[in-house]
């Protein structure tokens, strides 16, 4: 699942006219390196959430044909947020009458993370007798220096600890995380984040490659810059 619905109010006057993933990096919208990342990592179904200016979204995006992939959408009338966007696309997430695990990445983030490294730890996770989530930490951008959850040696995440990394908009989520929450609410990640953290089932691991939240106008400038000279 790309989450696509945010108004995107720090990358304005950018974002009036046009959502915020669909904004140009090096010659093609930022939702699209995502699209592609996750394809080259052998993902074929991918769900879009939106609500602001979507139909353009869907329009540019299509049935995700020209990248070997099927994009299905969740249009939301007002955005959401992260959790009550899962729950209002839940019934194209599940995997028939039972649970599944999903990879879920930002649309406005990019990176050259390896989704196949989330891909190959999703039937482990299915299999658990109870939920649990997996998250991409990050080094704290300068943004975001105190970030958000300590990873230990064992990969298990805790609410505060020596050396507390951001999260990096990335994520392998149980469907049944969700189940309580029903569709239309609106309801951010952060309540699920630390329930499943004080639970022992979060877990997560650090990546130190390129990564980057996209959230201002001059951010988009340099990163449009440095992709294009390359």
């Amino acid at each position: 699942m790309i989450f696509a619905a945010g108004r995107g109010d720090r990358m304005r006057p950018l974002t009036d006219h046009t959502p915020k993933p669909l904004l140009n990096v090096g010659g093609k919208p930022l939702i699209v390196w995502q699209i592609e990342r996750l394809a080259a990592a052998g993902v074929r179904d991918i769900v879009i959430n939106h609500a602001w200016l979507g139909a353009q979204i869907e329009a540019t995006l299509g049935d995700g044909s020209t990248w070997g992939v099927r994009l299905a959408y969740s249009p939301e009338g007002q955005a959401l947020e992260t959790a009550g966007g899962v729950a209002q696309a839940m019934p194209l997430l599940h995997a028939g009458d039972g649970h599944s695990v999903f990879i879920a990445v930002s649309g406005d983030v990019f990176c050259d993370y390896d989704y196949a490294v989330l891909r190959d730890r999703a039937p482990a996770m299915a299999a658990q007798a109870a939920p649990s989530m997996h998250l991409v930490m990050v080094p704290n951008p300068p943004y975001h220096v105190r970030g958000d959850f300590a990873l230990d040696d064992e990969g298990t995440l805790h609410a505060d600890g020596p050396e507390r990394l951001t999260f990096g908009n990335i994520g392998l989520y149980d469907t049944r995380l969700f189940a309580g929450i029903a569709p239309g609410t609106r309801l951010a990640m952060t309540p699920l984040y630390h329930q499943a953290i004080a639970e022992g089932r979060a877990t997560g691991e650090r990546f130190d490659g390129r990564w980057e939240n996209v959230g201002t106008p001059a951010q988009l400038a340099a990163l449009d810059a440095e992709v294009a000279a390359r």
